[in-house]
């Protein structure tokens, strides 16, 4: 079999998988027609109320009497709902004082101390938190993300961060 009959073959495989004869460049969603809706911001909807102007209403016609002396006011519905500003919210302490996080913001603590040492990578690096009472970190390095002296200088690190900040933060469960 020559290599010009094996190609062809290849290509046929191909563009069978990927759909006959179609190409995927050809191949165009429909253009959009309206801009999709978006939600609103503070739960409510805001209605659009038309009020015509005086100018118009002078044009179309003569005047009710009863219609002049309706005030000219917005409905409620039209307005905007503002929500009453909530405090925030209070973190839970324990009896001597530390504060409970979650997990996760107990990860971010951490590496935000990591993030504070020589050469420690900008991406690449993920602390894991678990326990119960002691709680512990783990760190790991995504593939070249750091040399292999530096990782191991962070994880050296670890310990005396996670000592540290065990006087001030307990594990939320």
């Amino acid at each position: 079999m020559s290599d010009d009959v094996k190609d062809a073959g290849l290509v046929a495989m191909i563009s069978s998988i990927l759909g006959g004869n179609k190409r995927a460049d050809t191949i165009a969603p429909p253009p959009l027609t309206e801009v999709p809706p978006t939600a609103p911001s503070n739960g409510f909807e805001q209605v659009a109320v038309s009020i015509p102007d005086e100018a118009e209403s002078e044009d179309t016609g003569p005047r009710n009497a009863s219609s002049e002396n309706v005030p000219s006011a917005t409905p409620a519905a039209a307005m905007p709902v503002e929500k009453p500003v909530e405090p925030p919210p209070k973190i839970a302490t324990t009896p001597d004082g530390r504060q409970l996080l979650p997990a996760d913001a107990i990860a971010d603590l951490v590496l935000g101390e990591l993030r504070k040492l020589e050469d420690f990578p900008a991406t690449g690096a993920s602390v894991t938190v678990y326990g119960y009472r002691h709680w512990n970190a783990m760190i790991t390095f995504a593939p070249f993300s750091t040399s292999f002296p530096n990782a191991t200088r962070f994880r050296q690190a670890l310990p005396d961060i996670v000592f540290k900040l065990r006087r001030f933060v307990e594990l939320e469960v």
